[in-house]
């Protein structure tokens, strides 16, 4: 890279505004929007399937779900959040679990700051049985239908972490790394929001949407898609700066690569139990 475009390139963090909208205290940003469009995102793709008549699942059931899976996921990241990577700041302070106000030193508008994905994952699993339940339907069969297009918004959600500047990664002297503006130290880091963005979003968007119609047990592509993204996380973390309050949870290991090997531990059952049960 020329020095010109590296320049460029590793100070590009500190000339991004993260806010689409700003009212006095008020703000609205581009991650919130980018929630938005990971959910158009999976509807759009889902349907495309309906109208191609690759599932037996009406774009009714679909949008149904959509719905439940919205309010599942941001309950959910909320509550991960909470729970696995600062639950003694919340338990001394219920009240900004869920309101988008401090009220240390006064009153202040703050948004709702800080999310888990394993967190998400969990509350979309909730009411995704639950759903599967009310409308009598498969759960494994409602599962491998939807989880092709998941992958892909994946990339949006890491895009809006790049883009509000959080997230980063572990020093680093490697000329694509970024100087990030919420950055204490002032270091070199790995742009880790993008590696996410690639290869939890469009990598494995492509393994699965390749193989979407391929399907010799049920639980197939959703023991994919755990093994997949729990793998990549894991590899990922390594140079995903930890949580400041958290730090390493079990040695070297974060929380993160933690709760991803229960995901593959859990992607390699649903496997192991599926190959049993071929359609």
């Amino acid at each position: 890279m020329s020095v010109g475009f590296t320049y460029w390139w590793q100070h590009l963090p500190e000339r991004i505004n993260p806010y689409l909208l700003e009212v006095g205290s008020f703000r609205i940003s581009y991650y919130g929007l980018m929630y938005v469009v990971a959910f158009a995102v999976v509807y759009l793709l889902s349907l495309h399937r309906v109208r191609k008549k690759e599932t037996k699942y009406s774009a009714e059931v679909v949008e149904n779900y959509l719905v439940w899976a919205a309010l599942g996921l941001i309950a959910g990241a909320r509550l991960g959040y909470v729970v696995f990577y600062n639950f003694g700041y919340y338990l001394r302070r219920p009240l900004e679990i869920f309101l988008p106000f401090s009220f240390e030193g006064g009153f202040h508008f703050t948004g709702i700051s800080g999310m888990s994905y394993h967190g998400g994952a969990i509350g979309v699993a909730v009411v995704s049985v639950l759903f599967c339940r009310k409308y009598r339907v498969s759960f494994l069969d409602f599962g491998d239908f939807l989880i092709p297009s998941i992958p892909l918004a994946y990339t949006f959600g890491r895009i809006g972490n790049f883009i509000n500047g959080e997230l980063f990664g572990r020093p680093t002297d490697l000329p694509w790394g970024m100087y990030f503006p919420d950055d204490p130290q002032g270091v070199l880091r790995h742009p880790s929001q993008l590696y996410e963005a690639f290869f939890e979003g469009i990598v494995l968007f492509a393994l699965l949407w390749t193989l979407r119609n391929r399907r010799p047990f049920r639980g197939f592509h959703l023991s994919l898609y755990l093994i997949g993204y729990g793998t990549v996380r894991f590899l990922i973390e390594f140079v995903r700066q930890p949580d400041a309050q958290l730090g390493t949870v079990m040695g070297p290991f974060t929380m993160g690569q933690v709760l991803s090997t229960l995901m593959v531990a859990l992607g390699c059952a649903v496997f192991a139990l599926g190959k049993r049960s071929p359609l």
